[in-house]
């Protein structure tokens, strides 16, 4: 499915300020948000343009690169958190906790599908096996290169939902990524 608008979840930012603030302070958050040319948060009514978002990821792996994984990875637990507050009713997460793994991670793989222009803005996502999906042309990383994988909030977005939801020994890997040159992310959610 791909967003012609570039719109993306202001929670790709929203959860990950405070995480700036406790790492480094206000100054370091405002550093991240002025290099990504935000210089307030964004609303969270509605979407926001993917580009700032994208920005924010990748000013924070310039600026910090060690940091970096640790704080989209924290930033994406959040994220999957505030979905299960508020976006997923209560009675469908006991729902997919009380079926079998092998049926409730491809009604979530599901869910997931049709709600992918929320974290894949203009990218394209599809599920290549009930718990195999891609997001093609992914904003958080296009135009950047990288000798590793480098979606680490994608990935715990992911992890975090389908732990909780489906099975909590899934791990969620991811096996190729557009900033190493390949076409697509690929995220793997696999018994760890």
């Amino acid at each position: 499915m791909r967003a012609t608008t570039g719109l993306i979840g202001p929670n790709a930012v929203l959860q990950l300020l405070p995480l700036l603030e406790q790492a480094g302070g206000m100054a370091f958050r405002d550093r991240v948000m002025a290099e990504a040319g935000l210089f307030a948060p964004p609303d969270d009514t509605g979407l926001m343009a993917e580009a700032p978002a994208a920005r924010m990821h990748q000013a924070l792996r310039a600026i910090d690169p060690e940091l970096a994984p640790a704080l989209a990875w924290a930033a994406g637990e959040r994220t999957a958190e505030y979905i299960m507050t508020y976006r997923i009713p209560l009675l469908v997460q006991r729902v997919l906790r009380a079926l079998p793994a092998r049926v409730a991670g491809p009604v979530l793989t599901r869910a997931i599908a049709r709600h992918a222009w929320t974290f894949a803005g203009s990218g394209v996502f599809s599920v290549r096996a009930p718990l195999v999906f891609d997001i093609a042309d992914n904003p958080i990383v296009r135009g950047e290169h990288s000798d590793v994988p480098l979606c680490h909030w994608h990935r715990a977005v992911f992890e975090t939902l389908f732990t909780a939801l489906v099975d909590r020994r899934l791990r969620c890997v991811e096996t190729r990524c557009c900033a190493m040159g390949a076409p697509a992310c690929r995220f793997e959610l696999v018994a760890g």
